[in-house]
């Protein structure tokens, strides 16, 4: 955890602060730690990528083990097509999150991988040309502040030093002064040697200032030159950042289900299909088909008719396995229960109630293949139409 600023000393600041020779460093490693940065968001959403793979997996799953428990429930009428809606939008949600899966990987990952490519061009000796442009722009810049700054700290010790030891005559010429168990000569080459330290800290310490006004004069010049190349790096940060946001944007953009107008498009439909039920109908339904409202031949009075034997019995019985026959290879009237939009090329699109030719069953996948009145022919969901 990094520590406020406030709790470090003004040396301590000044050691880490960028205008001291080397400190440039943490904004040259900008590039190298965004390189990284790079490979981790694509582990990181390669990731997400597979657990979207796994639900659409999941989900396909638990809508074919339960299709044909639905299928064959007790319910009926809207409330069983109601059952049914919910193994049907689970079907759509499989292949959205199957096209999730794939544009994490194929367009997001790729997309970061060809920018990484194009924006860090790696060394044969390692590190990056963009680093080694940075280090060698700011280290240019910085040689003569850092000659100056070892002149200047080397004039500060050497004024230091003998103002160290000004101050030790000082006190034993304070010492001596009055004191009876120094004798006179001894007292005054004290003192002689207090004029001869106070001469030599006069002039180490002009000698100082004068180094430090030198370094003074300069500091305009290297703040200008410093700042130079560090606009630079803000530059291609700025880059950096600005196609990262892009980058995530575009993630949001593929996760993001609440604006995807397939995954709208299947709950308003879901909830047409609920808000639909009906027990009013239904029970008239079932009145009518298993209750009392069925067709019934009440018991009456039947005369007896001799049998008429047909000799064209054969025939015609050859005649209607043709015409059976020919209603199969024709193909089957089908009535769509639901809208459905074609995911892929070789797919027919369609708005429920509307009527068209099923011209191949079901294959293991679910799949029929159709024909419309235009002579539109495509694959379809079998669990989306019902037989005219």
């Amino acid at each position: 955890m990094s520590t406020p600023a406030s709790e470090h000393g003004p040396e301590d600041v000044n050691n880490r602060s960028f205008w001291m020779p080397g400190n440039y460093q943490r904004t040259v490693k900008r590039t190298e730690d965004t390189f990284q940065a790079c490979n981790d968001i694509v582990v990181c959403f390669q990731e997400r990528a597979r657990v979207e793979r796994q639900y659409a997996q999941q989900l396909n799953e638990w809508s074919t083990k339960w299709k044909p428990v639905v299928d064959s429930s007790p319910l009926y009428g809207s409330l069983l097509k109601a059952w049914q809606c919910f193994l049907s939008s689970a079907d759509r949600l499989t292949s959205l999150h199957a096209s999730i899966c794939r544009s994490l990987v194929s367009d997001d990952a790729d997309r970061v991988r060809t920018w990484q490519k194009d924006s860090f061009h790696k060394k044969v000796f390692g590190g990056f040309k963009e680093s080694q442009d940075m280090e060698t722009g700011f280290a240019r810049a910085q040689k003569p502040w850092a000659k100056k700054l070892k002149k200047l700290d080397k004039a500060r010790r050497a004024y230091h030093k003998v103002s160290r030891k000004e101050h030790a005559t000082r006190e034993r010429n304070a010492h001596a002064q009055g004191n009876p168990d120094v004798n006179i000569d001894k007292q005054k080459k004290i003192q002689e040697e207090r004029e001869v330290a106070q001469q030599e800290t006069e002039k180490v310490r002009g000698r100082y200032e004068k180094v430090l006004e030198e370094v003074n004069r300069y500091v305009p010049r290297y703040m200008e030159e410093m700042e130079s190349v560090f606009d630079q790096s803000q530059e291609e940060e700025r880059k950096r950042i600005a196609f990262l946001k892009q980058a995530f944007l575009s993630i949001n953009k593929h996760l993001d289900v609440t604006t995807n107008e397939s995954v709208l498009a299947v709950y308003q439909e879901l909830h047409n299909t609920l808000m639909a039920i009906d027990e009013h109908e239904d029970l008239r339904w079932w009145k009518n088909t298993h209750g009392p409202g069925m067709p019934t031949d009440w018991p009456h009075f039947q005369e007896w008719t001799p049998e008429k034997k047909s000799k064209k019995g054969k025939k015609e019985a050859v005649k209607k396995e043709v015409i059976e026959k020919s209603a199969v290879i024709g193909g089957v009237r089908v009535r769509a229960l639901y809208d459905y939009v074609g995911q892929e090329t070789d797919e027919l699109s369609f708005k429920a109630g509307e009527e068209f030719l099923k011209i191949e069953d079901e294959d293991d996948q679910g799949w029929c293949r159709g024909k419309k009145d235009d002579g539109w022919e495509g694959l379809y969901p079998a669990n989306y139409v019902e037989v005219v």
